[in-house]
């Protein structure tokens, strides 16, 4: 039993076609067929059964996969022990959303460093569906986002919410805001659900992003109204290019932490998680 067999049977648990798993590993399809054969006949038993109408798990199949995936998973974790980190006693990879991590990506750190000093920390950016994939498949330890991907493999906890409130260089109230010139802010489903119902005349803008920093450029660039992070709508007041809007709602967004489920009672990652409560607390005071 190899790791490309195991990792070429939980591809086909997702794709139920030896075609596509073929294109997405980039081997032939022989190639499956005789990672599958050679899996097989090394558990002696038939995993998948093949059709005209697709590929399906047998039953042995289906009691296998989960096995399957802590396979990965702790092959995955041992790779990452034995890694060079230097002085430390263990490493951390950590993934943050884009919006959270921003410039801000030092008191972040600073929350990780206390809760578990002794540790070699990775800190990334990126977004919460490849964030939620990535802690499954054990490529980070933990991540730190906006919009829960539930998984059996997979623990969420909500840390606390941020807040986005709506700055214009026009408009200083909400009744005088232009739809034509608003730049519509897609930060997460939830943020749009919730911005969709407190704000349907504003449900479409001349142009739409998904990331903060962004918004902030196009504002500054083209003018206009839009939702941004309270401390970026701190710093823009500031610097007197742009300015709070009155009466507009302000918009809550919920942020969740990712774990594996075989580490959420593990005493490193509770720590951690505290701390980053704690955090996430103080920073929207």
């Amino acid at each position: 039993m190899t790791l490309e067999q195991i990792e070429t049977f939980l591809d086909l648990c997702e794709t139920r076609s030896f075609n596509r798993t073929a294109n997405r590993l980039g081997v032939t399809q022989s190639t499956i067929s005789g990672r599958v054969q050679a899996l097989e006949a090394a558990l002696g038993c038939k995993l998948l059964e093949r059709s005209r109408a697709g590929t399906e798990l047998t039953t042995e199949g289906l009691r296998f996969e989960p096995h399957a995936r802590g396979l990965r998973n702790g092959w995955t974790a041992a790779g990452q022990a034995v890694r060079g980190a230097g002085n430390a006693a263990m490493a951390m990879r950590i993934g943050i959303q884009h919006d959270l991590l921003g410039d801000q990506v030092a008191d972040w750190v600073k929350a990780v460093q206390g809760a578990v000093p002794d540790t070699a920390l990775y800190v990334e950016a990126d977004y919460s569906a490849q964030m939620c994939a990535d802690v499954r498949d054990g490529q980070l330890d933990l991540a730190i986002h906006y919009t829960p991907k539930p998984h059996p493999d997979l623990h969420f906890e909500t840390l606390g919410e941020v807040g986005y409130v709506m700055v214009s260089t026009e408009a200083e109230d909400l009744g005088d805001i232009r739809p034509e010139s608003y730049i519509l802010p897609n930060y997460a489903p939830a943020f749009s659900a919730t911005h969709s119902a407190l704000l349907p005349m504003l449900s479409v803008g001349i142009v739409s992003s998904g990331q903060n920093a962004v918004i902030r450029g196009l504002l500054t660039a083209l003018g206009g109204s839009t939702y941004v992070l309270r401390a970026t709508a701190l710093d823009l007041e500031r610097a007197g290019l742009a300015r709070r809007v009155a009466r507009a709602p302000k918009i809550e967004q919920p942020v969740y932490a990712a774990i594996h489920l075989r580490n959420r009672h593990r005493g490193a990652h509770r720590r951690i998680l505290r701390a980053l409560k704690a955090h996430l607390t103080a920073r929207s005071l």
